[in-house]
């Protein structure tokens, strides 16, 4: 009996599914025909080593994010003899490249191959790390950084979209909640390294180990994960493609440059400026493009504005506490680099144990119960992190620091399922840019605005012992200012996923490119 060939869900017929119901509503193939969607058949189960060798290169590639801030005083001592400025880029190129690549980029591997934009993406990953490691300016060493941020623009989106494709509906939603898994354990996992590295290595030493790290996370990809179905209609539109990486460049450089060089400074203002501005032309170019890169029609999914904010809110709230917890539990602490880099290993917990429950929730009662909790946990741990100061026992800080991992681990496979079931399974590669680029816009606001608040309520130098009072009391105002944008983003997010009246897009922007299908 040939099976018959199912319409792929739009976006209206996924806001009447809720759940699980959204995974199961999967394409079949008409055996004496094309398939509707090359997605439709899938081509392997995707087996352990394959998502233990995706999962490792989501987690290294988080990790490097993270993994420098812990070594900033080794580089501001080196030889290299960087400015202030300088070391705030050898941080920021890989998160700016990274966040401004990132839609491109999984159009790119929707278009050539999936498989074909991790193995680039991992070569490039390790030719930056190289690139630092032998770096003899400053100069040299963020060129090199950008180069690594190029290469995590390509894995990230890749590996979430191969474990669309090799995984059947029913799984899905618990395959995403381990990749998001190993993207939190990626930032613990570089602060960790980080930490280590500062102790015991030098910052030279932790990029050097990119190289041979990234060579053998190919070999794996190489030997255990399949290829996919590539499309050579899908759209990477170049146009449209350098319109939105220059309008998220100029956006997340704003963002970040923001506390250096103030909010009404000419170089941030002309930046927020050039953002909006190419931003409003790639919307232009979009809309009348046969094939758009993305849709902006898209956007008038309720459910696929709420997925985003929620994404780009989690992630505030988790790299807001990561820009204050290394300088407390050093300046306030007294704990050393190693110590600090391993006193943040409790966001293990409940990153590693809830997403799965998260999962399940989300399968049961929908998305709405899983993401409003999970927030609202994320927003309590910001204000609970908020209260302590030098006398603060460790235990307690650390119980502090579970509520907000609890809270993370709850919230993020729903929301990272809702932008990817928003868009079709062959476009996998451009949903996970999109969410992957909210989470990196998200945490880059995060440190934007607790390193505000804190600039401007304590001027001294934290690393005298009388000053540390000020100094807790600075972070307490930031964490619960980032607590309360976090908590109202949290109501919008939440009034996202009710039920009923949601804007109901055009039929032709439901795959997201008019054509696409």
């Amino acid at each position: 009996m040939t099976p018959i060939a199912l319409p792929a869900p739009t976006p209206l017929h996924r806001h009447r599914l809720r759940g699980g119901a959204v995974l199961r509503h999967a394409l079949k193939r008409d055996a004496t025909g094309p398939a509707t969607d090359p997605a439709a058949a899938a081509p392997a189960a995707l087996t352990r080593p394959a998502l233990l060798a995706l999962c490792a290169c989501v987690l290294v590639a988080q990790a490097m994010v993270a993994a420098v801030n812990l070594l900033l005083p080794q580089l501001a001592a080196s030889t290299l003899h960087p400015t202030p400025g300088q070391l705030v880029w050898a941080v920021d190129a890989y998160v700016i490249v990274f966040a401004a690549l990132l839609i491109p980029a999984g159009a790119l591997g929707d278009r050539y191959g999936r498989k074909g934009a991790l193995l680039a993406g991992l070569a490039l990953f390790a030719a930056g790390g190289a690139v630092s490691a032998l770096a003899t300016a400053p100069a040299v060493l963020i060129a090199g950084r950008g180069l690594c941020g190029a290469g995590a623009a390509l894995i990230m989106p890749a590996t979430m979209s191969v474990l669309i494709h090799l995984t059947p509906p029913e799984r899905r939603g618990q395959a995403l909640a381990t990749w998001t898994l190993s993207a939190g354990l990626g930032g613990l996992a570089g602060n960790v390294g980080g930490g280590l590295a500062g102790e015991f290595l030098t910052w030279r030493a932790l990029f050097w180990a990119v190289v041979p790290l990234g060579a053998l996370l190919a070999l794996a990809v190489a030997r255990t994960v399949p290829r996919t179905p590539a499309r050579s209609d899908a759209s990477v539109d170049p146009l449209g493609a350098l319109l939105l990486a220059g309008a998220l460049l100029a956006v997340v450089y704003g963002i970040i440059e923001g506390p250096s060089y103030g909010w009404t400074s000419a170089a941030v203002l002309i930046a927020f400026a050039a953002g909006a501005g190419l931003l409003a032309a790639f919307t232009g170019h979009a809309l009348r493009a046969a094939h758009p890169l993305l849709d902006p029609r898209i956007f008038a999914s309720r459910r696929l504005r709420a997925g985003s904010l929620g994404i780009g809110a989690a992630f505030f709230g988790l790299f807001s506490l990561f820009f204050v917890n290394a300088q407390y539990l050093q300046y306030a602490k007294g704990f050393s680099p190693a110590l600090t880099g391993l006193a943040i290993v409790p966001l293990t917990v409940g990153m590693a144990l809830v997403p799965k429950l998260g999962a399940r929730l989300a399968e049961r009662t929908g998305p709405r119960l899983p993401v409003g909790a999970g927030l609202g946990l994320i927003g309590a741990g910001l204000l609970l992190v908020s209260t302590v100061d030098a006398g603060t026992p460790y235990a307690l800080y650390a119980c502090y620091l579970l509520v907000l991992s609890v809270g993370t681990g709850l919230c993020a496979p729903s929301l990272t399922l809702t932008v990817v079931a928003e868009l079709p399974a062959h476009q996998a590669g451009l949903g996970s840019g999109l969410n992957t680029a909210a989470r990196e816009i998200g945490a880059a606001l995060g440190v934007a605005v607790v390193g505000t608040v804190l600039a401007s309520r304590f001027h001294g130098d934290p690393r005298d012992a009388a000053q540390i009072g000020a100094f807790t009391d600075a972070m307490g105002v930031a964490l619960r200012t980032a607590a309360s944008a976090l908590l109202l983003a949290a109501l919008a997010v939440v009034a996202g996923y009710r039920k009923g009246g949601g804007a109901r897009p055009r039929r032709d922007a439901a795959s997201g490119a008019r054509g696409a299908c």
